[in-house]
C-alpha cells in the first residue's frame, strides 16, 4: 500500500545490485573519482558465473534451461562451466528466455558476455525486449521476430 511503481518494480526485483542510473548520480554527486571508487567493489562477473548464478537463484534445472533455450546439453554445460568462451549474443539471449529473465537481468547477463545491451531504439531489440518482459518462450519470440521480418535467435545454428 502507498508504494510506488517504482519501489514495487524495485521490489520484484531479485537482483540486489544497485541499478545503473543510481550508481552514475552517487558518482557525479562525488566530489573526487577517489570518494565514488573507495566506495564500491568492483568485480567483473565472468558469462559461467553470472550464468550459473542465475540458474541457482532461480531454482532451475540446467537441463531445462538448455532445453527451452534450444541449447544443446554439451555446448550449454561448457558454457556454465566456463570450458568454452562467451557465446554469441543471441545464444545469450536464447538462455535468457531459457530462464525466464526480466530485461535487467538479461541487460547483465549480455553484459557478462560482453556483448551490448538491449536496445529498445533497434527494432529487433524492441521485439526482443517486449517479448521478455512477457516472458515468452523462445519460440513465441522467434515467431514475432519472424512475423516482424527480423532475423530470429536461432537463424545462426
Amino acid at each position: 500500500m502507498g508504494e510506488s511503481m517504482t519501489d514495487k518494480g524495485r521490489m520484484e526485483d531479485l537482483d540486489p545490485e544497485p541499478r545503473t542510473e543510481e550508481l552514475l548520480e552517487e558518482l557525479l554527486a562525488s566530489e573526487k573519482t577517489t570518494q565514488y571508487l573507495n566506495s564500491h567493489v568492483f568485480s567483473e562477473r565472468s558469462f559461467s558465473d553470472y550464468l550459473s548464478e542465475m540458474i541457482e537463484s532461480k531454482g532451475l534445472k540446467r537441463a531445462d534451461v538448455f532445453r527451452k533455450a534450444d541449447i544443446g546439453y554439451t555446448y550449454g554445460y561448457q558454457l556454465v562451466e566456463g570450458i568454452r568462451g562467451n557465446p554469441s549474443r543471441d545464444f545469450v539471449l536464447r538462455f535468457a528466455f531459457g530462464m525466464a529473465l526480466n530485461i535487467r537481468e538479461c541487460d547483465r547477463l549480455l553484459q557478462a558476455a560482453d556483448k551490448s545491451r538491449l536496445y529498445p531504439k533497434n527494432r529487433r531489440d524492441a521485439i526482443i525486449m517486449f517479448c521478455l518482459e512477457r516472458h515468452t518462450t523462445l519460440m513465441e519470440v522467434n515467431d514475432e521476430l519472424y512475423a516482424r521480418g527480423e532475423r530470429t535467435l536461432t537463424d545462426e545454428d
